[in-house]
């Protein structure tokens, strides 16, 4: 079993605490809703494999608002008509953000992106994936164990 990172190093842990509060707020101030942020960090999560931020960020996805159904259905979000043209545009900024390096797909999905969302919460949009994918890596590299729920 390896060190927890955010143990090892509380100093790191807090930086990248506040770093996150920073990019929370970034995003709401340009006009990210929080059901897409936790979207794009529930399919971060799953693309990344990342099971400790999986069970937390679907639990905040259900808490914002984002129905089961969306959250059961997110892997074939590209199939299917119960996400808004704006959860699918930041599910292309999270996938695009988490598949790197970016393809010829991936690109024009970013451009059609930032067509739906305006620059200002398209900006957003990619500090959050920036900041899903950091924590998914903290995550897995420190094996966080996933807990079971009380409720």
């Amino acid at each position: 079993m390896r060190p927890y990172l955010d143990k090892a190093a509380p100093q790191a842990w807090k930086a990248a605490s506040a770093y996150s509060q920073a990019v929370a707020k970034a995003a709401a101030d340009g006009g990210l809703l929080d059901t897409e942020g936790e979207l794009m960090k529930v399919r971060a999560s799953q693309l990344n494999g990342c099971a400790f931020c999986l069970n937390l960020h679907s639990q905040e996805a259900r808490d914002a608002g984002v129905t089961q159904q969306q959250l059961d259905l997110l892997p074939a979000w590209r199939d299917v008509t119960l996400f808004t043209e704006r959860e699918r545009a930041v599910l292309a900024i999270a996938e695009a953000a988490t598949r790197l390096p970016l393809t010829e797909e991936a690109q024009a999905d970013l451009y059609g992106a930032r067509t739906v969302l305006g620059d200002d919460t398209f900006v957003a949009a990619e500090w959050v994936a920036a900041t899903i994918n950091l924590f998914n890596r903290i995550s897995i590299l420190s094996e966080h164990p996933v807990r079971p729920r009380t409720a």
